[in-house]
């Protein structure tokens, strides 16, 4: 049977009827039209599917989507302001850190959590807060240096 459950998604709220036993990933991407938030192991070892739940880092594969009920979700669609692309998004575009474009999301995601905790971060804490993600194309390297370009751009405005 489907329950009534309300979701708080970049900042607007969302009424639908799921059942218990679907995942917010399915829920973000077929019910709501997110599909920044990628579909990838299903078991939360790729971090494709990272979004953030009340500041933290979430693999929606593997959260309910009953579960994120009275939490503020963020996707990587909400962090864009309109036309205006986040600092970490531009970063990652200037720097190379989008390859095929598959992790960026959960990358984007990631490092925004790292960022909000600590404005500049080292080197070994930007490969902890990504360590969750995986890549196939990039060798990370250009990751690292567009999440840590994005602290600087962040810091400045």
């Amino acid at each position: 049977m489907k329950r009534k459950i309300k979701l708080l998604v970049n900042g607007t709220l969302h009424e639908i009827e799921v059942f218990p036993w679907r995942t917010l990933l399915e829920v973000l991407r077929e019910d709501l039209a997110l599909t920044g938030t990628k579909h990838g192991c299903d078991i939360g070892t790729c971090g494709a599917c990272t979004t953030i739940m009340d500041g933290k880092t979430v693999l929606s594969c593997l959260t309910l989507a009953v579960d994120a009920q009275g939490k503020e979700i963020t996707t990587i669609e909400g962090l864009a302001q309109g036309t205006k692309l986040h600092p970490l998004q531009e970063a990652f575009i200037d720097y190379g850190g989008i390859q095929c474009g598959f992790c960026t999301p959960g990358m984007i995601l990631s490092a925004k959590v790292l960022l909000d905790q600590k404005l500049m971060p080292t080197v070994e804490e930007v490969k902890k807060a990504i360590g969750g993600n995986l890549c196939r194309c990039t060798g990370y390297m250009k990751i690292i240096e567009a999440i840590l370009k994005g602290a600087t751009i962040q810091s400045e405005t």
